[in-house]
C-alpha cells in the first residue's frame, strides 16, 4: 500500500501544481477588464437593475445638476453609480432631493459649481469588483474638482452597504431612521 502511494505522489503533486497554474490564470483572466475600463457619465441607466433605488427614475437622476456614472468596458457598463452634489449631509431621500435642488439653484446664482459634497446615493455593479473599480474612479473624479470636498453615501439601512462601505475605507457618519450616511476622506492633492 505504500509502495502504490509513494507511487502516485508525483503524480498527485504534478496535478495540483498544474490546476494552481490553471486557477491563477483564469482569475488574471477575470479581472483583465478592469485594467482597460474608463469612468464615463452616462445620459440614462435601467432604473430596474437598481437594487438599491429602482423607484427613482432617470429625470430624478438628471435632475438638478444630479449625474449618473458607469464603468465601460468594450461598450459595455458593468457598474453604476448615482450622485446629488448638495452642502449639507441628506438623511433621506426626500432630504437629498430638497437639498441637491437648493445646491444646484445657489450655484446658478454664482459660479455654476454645484454643492461642495457628492452623495452617492445608489451603486450596483453587473460584475464581479465593478461595485469597488467604480467607487475608486468616482473618488479619484472627486479630488480632481475645484468644488468638491467631500464624499459622502446616502446608503440603505443594510448589513451588506455597512460591509461594503467599511471594506471599501468609509466611515460611518451618523445612522438615521431609513437610511446610513458614510464617508469617504478626500485629501486634496497641492500643487
Amino acid at each position: 500500500m505504500i509502495q502504490v502511494l509513494k507511487k502516485f505522489k508525483p503524480r498527485i503533486k504534478a496535478r495540483i501544481r498544474k490546476n494552481k497554474q490553471i486557477i491563477n490564470k483564469n482569475i488574471d483572466n477575470f479581472f483583465d477588464w478592469i485594467k482597460g475600463a474608463e469612468l464615463v457619465e452616462l445620459k440614462e441607466c435601467n432604473t430596474n437593475e437598481d437594487p438599491v433605488r429602482p423607484e427613482l427614475d432617470n429625470v430624478f437622476r438628471r435632475s438638478y445638476g444630479r449625474k449618473i456614472y458607469g464603468v465601460k468596458y468594450k461598450g459595455e457598463i458593468y457598474a453604476v453609480m448615482c450622485f446629488a452634489y448638495t452642502n449639507k449631509i441628506p438623511r433621506s431621500v426626500e432630504e437629498l432631493d430638497k437639498l441637491s435642488h437648493d445646491a444646484f439653484l445657489q450655484s446658478a446664482q454664482r459660479d455654476q459649481n454645484v454643492g461642495q459634497i457628492a452623495i452617492a446615493y445608489t451603486v450596483w455593479s453587473k460584475k464581479k469588483g465593478g461595485g469597488k473599480l467604480i467607487v475608486k474612479e468616482v473618488f479619484k473624479k472627486i479630488k480632481k474638482s475645484n468644488h468638491l470636498n467631500r464624499l459622502v453615501t446616502l446608503s440603505p439601512l443594510t448589513e451588506m452597504a455597512f460591509k461594503f462601505h467599511s471594506k471599501n475605507g468609509a466611515k460611518l457618519v451618523q445612522v438615521n431612521e431609513t437610511t446610513q450616511n458614510f464617508e469617504y476622506e478626500v485629501e486634496k492633492k497641492r500643487n
